[in-house]
């Protein structure tokens, strides 16, 4: 007990210089941190000062109605300090997926954890809640999703959903949706909680989210649907490589094509990377290899709310906002083209107006100039009169 008691009071980079990890690792996992959230020098500085002097936070992580694809895109990160900060350094005391005690001994766990770090401890939740026959359709050691999700969050000091199920109901919460899942915002009230959307999200992202709250000890500047707006802010076609061939007009028609061949645009065979913001085409998957765009499929919108229900997949979607000639796949290389002949047209019909009004107004010059010279030549020779 007193081993593990010491073990807990160390600070996050002893615990990682303990682990083997060398300076020069720790400042570039920082540096490459700071570079996903978004901070300037100054603030890879504070993230350095804190995980050097802060103690891990306690975490319990709960799993509701989910396929558990979060923890798994967690536990792929491609950095491996990730897994000693975030799996290790935060001091994940409960979670039914990854800990090695089961049934009274979990159950002791939590509830030792709720009584030790009471308003201390960060609350993670992956999965949507049922409210469907009293919430029987998810129960854990008797009790259900509901009452554990209220009981947990009392005491947090902040709720972190994990993936679409616990930001939006995800597959669950899809018409007709039979279990009547909740997402965690309409379960939890009082407590500020952060939606890392995404089925799942990328590793990257929940790590930089857990960072922020170990640096700066607040939750990181949402958007309007609880998203971090250091990941959330762009759509994924304004960071798409394939958005030049979108703006040229140029569109896979179908996957098995020459035009897929060649890496054109998707949004013709479903892409929902207009209306989908998500860090995707910038942080990327698999350690910043690829990422779904990348790989030939179009985006399908998982990290926005109620994507299940939003159209087919491999549907196209009608029209989006945008800038210019970005109004439908169908106009565009049309609107652009039309315009350059119907300019072209105009602008020939207008010369060919302008040159006849010159020429008749040249001959009737010309004209009037013949008759005043003939006029003159009869004046001046009075034998041509008669």
């Amino acid at each position: 007990m007193e081993i593990e008691t010491v073990r807990k009071e160390e600070t996050i980079y002893q615990h990682l210089i303990s682990r083997g990890v060398t300076r020069r690792e720790f400042l570039q996992f920082c540096t490459w941190m700071g570079g996903c959230i978004g901070l300037q020098a100054s603030g890879v500085a504070a993230m350095v000062k804190a995980l050097e002097t802060k103690k891990r936070i306690p975490v319990i992580w709960l799993h509701f109605q989910e396929c558990t694809c979060c923890s798994e895109s967690f536990l792929r990160s491609s950095h491996p300090i990730v897994a000693d900060i975030l799996l290790d350094k935060i001091s994940l005391d409960y979670t039914e997926t990854l800990m090695a005690a089961s049934g009274q001994q979990a159950e002791k766990s939590l509830r030792d954890t709720m009584a030790k770090y009471k308003g201390e401890y960060l609350l993670c939740i992956e999965g949507s809640v049922p409210m469907g026959e009293d919430g029987a359709y998810c129960c854990i050691g008797g009790k259900t999703a509901k009452s554990i999700a209220e009981e947990v969050a009392e005491h947090a000091m902040a709720v972190i959903a994990w993936g679409n199920c616990a930001c939006s109901g995800c597959v669950q919460a899809a018409k007709p949706n039979p279990t009547e899942a909740m997402p965690i915002k309409k379960i939890i009230a009082g407590k500020p909680i952060v939606n890392v959307q995404g089925c799942p999200p990328i590793a990257e992202v929940m790590a930089g989210v857990l960072v922020h709250l170990l640096t700066f000890g607040v939750i990181p500047q949402l958007d309007n649907l609880g998203r971090p707006k250091a990941f959330y802010a762009r759509r994924v076609h304004d960071t798409c490589y394939r958005r030049p061939n979108y703006d040229a007009g140029l569109f896979v028609e179908s996957f098995d094509d020459e035009n897929a061949r060649k890496g054109y645009c998707l949004y013709k065979v479903g892409c929902k990377g207009p209306t989908t913001y998500n860090s995707c085409g910038t942080i990327r998957w698999n350690g910043g290899v690829s990422f779904p765009i990348q790989a030939g499929h179009p985006c399908i919108g998982c990290s926005e709310a109620n994507f299940w229900d939003n159209g087919p997949f491999y549907q196209r979607l009608p029209n989006f906002p945008g800038f210019g000639i970005e109004a439908t796949a169908d106009t565009i290389g049309a609107v652009a083209a039309g315009a350059a002949v119907v300019g072209a047209a105009a602008h020939a019909v207008l010369t060919n107006v302008r040159k006849r009004k010159h020429i008749g107004e040249q001959a009737g010059e010309d004209a009037e100039q013949a008759e005043h010279n003939h006029a003159a030549q009869q004046n001046s020779n009075p034998s041509q009169k008669s």
